[in-house]
């Protein structure tokens, strides 16, 4: 059975963090994933690591923007040491950092596993979170998804698969083609077509229109190791971990 693992990003609007530490206990998660604005917050990872043990939860994963990757390995390091993480995911690159031709896409994902070299060497799995940009073709109809991957052979991919939806491309193309390679997963769902406007157009996992029970079956046949619930602006995040994982654990 799978132990699905909670974006604590989902839960950034509901402080304090011990309060959802509690309540994603309560509702059976045993495993969360950390964010980077919450990794800045912090005084003491020691105390973090308490809370999370105190709660039956284990931060298995954790995103990492890019510069603080770049620049503060030690740090990271130790916090991936205290908190006995397994992955960490770089989680986005910004509009104005995109790049524009296929060569800027390669040479990003180049950066990125030079970037990833101290991290497995510790014996970390590292790997890049997509969003919706990367499968936007270009004008010669190459996908960034794939320019990115072919740049950094040796990268592993968090597929975020509702946002691969949102770009308009096929999840179970990307699955397939790259199911070696999918270290992770975002289980994440879409409302229908003018539904939930006030959460962004998300839903509940099992609550939307995505096709979880089939992507489930695809991703099982993947070497994806980390399953983890998200909700980019949920109005209740309790009602969505709640429901989201009662309705995966179908799957």
């Amino acid at each position: 059975m799978i132990e699905f693992s909670y974006q604590l990003y989902s839960s950034r609007n509901f402080l304090p963090l011990s309060d959802t530490l509690k309540m994603l206990s309560a509702a059976g998660y045993t495993q969360v994933e950390g964010y980077g604005g919450l990794f800045a917050s912090l005084d003491d990872i020691a105390t973090l690591k308490a809370d999370l043990d105190a709660n039956g939860l284990h931060m298995t994963s954790g995103h990492i923007g890019l510069e603080a990757l770049d620049n503060n390995v030690e740090a990271n390091l130790a916090m991936a040491k205290t908190l006995a993480m397994e992955a960490i995911y770089c989680p986005y690159l910004a509009a104005e950092e995109r790049p524009d031709t296929a060569a800027g896409w390669r040479a990003f994902g180049a950066r990125l596993q030079a970037v990833s070299k101290p991290y497995v060497e510790a014996g970390l799995t590292f790997g890049w979170h997509n969003h919706d940009f990367e499968f936007v073709a270009m004008s010669d109809g190459q996908v960034p998804m794939d320019l990115i991957m072919e740049g950094g052979p040796d990268l592993t991919w968090e597929a975020d698969i509702a946002w691969i939806i949102r770009g308009l491309s096929d999840p179970f193309t990307y699955i397939d083609k790259y199911a070696s390679r999918i270290s992770a997963v975002h289980v994440k769902d879409i409302a229908a077509e003018g539904g939930n406007p006030d959460e962004d157009g998300w839903a509940d996992v099992g609550h939307g229109i995505v096709d979880w029970p089939r992507l489930m079956d695809a991703l099982k046949a993947s070497n994806a190791q980390h399953f983890v619930m998200e909700h980019d602006n949920p109005n209740d995040a309790t009602r969505f971990a709640t429901r989201s994982l009662a309705a995966a654990q179908k799957y």
